[in-house]
């Protein structure tokens, strides 16, 4: 490596400097302090762990996204975590374990082998919040709820929620009987949103026309409200589980309505994005302009069934770099005081009162003085008085 490339950073991984390092942390102690005004419980989970144990249930998908490394002390493999919610399920069936809900938040850094999506990060600061031990849709609600109220606090405008239920694809493959190597086809072309393929794909399966007619419509089950009532036309008969996802979608999206009314909606029920661990309702947060979603959720109700405490659970995440990246956020800085080098235990005692009450106290160590600065420390009359330099 050359002296010039040495300070160059891997791709997709980036740092902040002080002014977008100062936006990211005021938004993320806003966003947590939000958090636990609802009643979330902040959690730090460790940077990597034994990979066995990090991905533990977490499936494919994350196994591909997560660095591994060996341990020097023990010469097991460990994972650093690309993803917090395995880690959280860990905690809540080991360290927690007490019954009854638990609602637990965090945020901190994560890294992934390859880029999460369009903007090419592969280190994003994720911020969260989970539900542990409710398996009713008044969790779905509430979880839905704080992540809309998360973005809109962080200020992003024009959101678009879009909504899924894992159970309406599952429901429509296990009522047709495929094997394995023609599932499998399917759920690509669903994730591909190639309609030409799959309808020349299902013409040639040995299949009732119904259930054609059921595998054909479902990616074309993309838009506004009128989608649901598409879906229950469609899929009526098909299973009481896709019954009841399409009532638990008719239910949310009620709800958003009615406490975001400026929040969009678009359902998406052949949605298969999301990480295979979730098990239920799923649901991703959209911007004008950015191809990303901004925030993605769902029910995950089978999470902790490895670690011996199988629990119900839902929550969300987001990038609190990219909020940063398509926001205005707005840091109230400190007024600035310029001071002497201490020299005096007068001096000192004066900085510690000035930091105390708010100023930011700078010991000037050279001639450049901060253009930032609004005061300086001068001693007057035998006291350190505060002395405007901005006339």
């Amino acid at each position: 490596m050359t002296l010039a490339d040495r300070w160059l950073l891997p791709e997709g991984v980036d740092e902040a400097l002080p002014v977008q390092a100062a936006k990211i942390e005021h938004l993320r102690r806003t966003l947590l302090n939000l958090h636990e005004s609802w009643g979330y419980h902040l959690v730090i989970p460790p940077l990597l762990e034994y990979l066995d144990s990090l991905l533990t249930g977490a499936g494919s998908d994350l196994e591909i996204e997560t660095f591994k490394v060996i341990d020097q002390l023990s010469g097991r493999l460990l994972g650093i975590r690309a993803d917090f919610t395995s880690q959280v399920a860990r905690i809540d069936a080991h360290c927690l374990k007490g019954e009854g809900v638990k609602r637990l938040s965090y945020c901190g850094s994560v890294l992934r082998t390859v880029p999460a999506g369009l903007d090419g990060t592969r280190s994003p600061i994720q911020l969260g919040a989970e539900i542990y031990g409710h398996g009713g849709v008044e969790s779905d609600i509430e979880v839905l709820s704080l992540m809309l109220q998360t973005l809109s606090t962080a200020g992003l405008p024009n959101l678009v929620l879009d909504l899924g239920h894992v159970d309406v694809v599952s429901g429509v493959l296990a009522a047709c009987h495929l094997d394995k190597t023609n599932e499998g086809k399917l759920i690509e072309l669903y994730k591909t949103k190639d309609l030409p393929e799959l309808d020349r794909f299902v013409e040639g399966l040995s299949l009732p026309d119904q259930q054609k007619q059921w595998l054909v419509g479902l990616p074309r089950l993309c838009g506004g409200k009128e989608v649901l009532e598409r879906a229950t036309t469609l899929l009526n008969g098909v299973s009481d589980t896709i019954d009841g996802a399409i009532t638990l979608l008719e239910t949310l999206s009620h709800v958003v309505c009615q406490r975001f009314p400026e929040v969009g909606l678009h359902f998406d029920l052949s949605d298969l994005v999301s990480y295979s661990y979730h098990t239920g309702v799923v649901f991703a947060a959209y911007v004008p302009g950015h191809g990303n979603a901004i925030a993605r959720g769902g029910r995950y109700n089978n999470i902790g069934q490895v670690f011996g405490r199988s629990r119900p659970a839902t929550g969300f995440s987001t990038d609190v770099k990219a909020l940063v990246a398509l926001t205005d956020v707005v840091v109230d800085k400190p007024k600035m005081v310029l001071s002497p080098v201490c020299t005096s235990d007068a001096l000192w005692q004066r900085i510690n009162t000035l930091r105390a009450e708010g100023y930011r106290v700078v010991e000037v160590l050279d001639d450049l003085y901060s253009s930032e600065a609004e005061f300086k420390l001068d001693f007057v009359d035998g006291v350190w008085q505060l002395v405007s330099i901005k006339n």
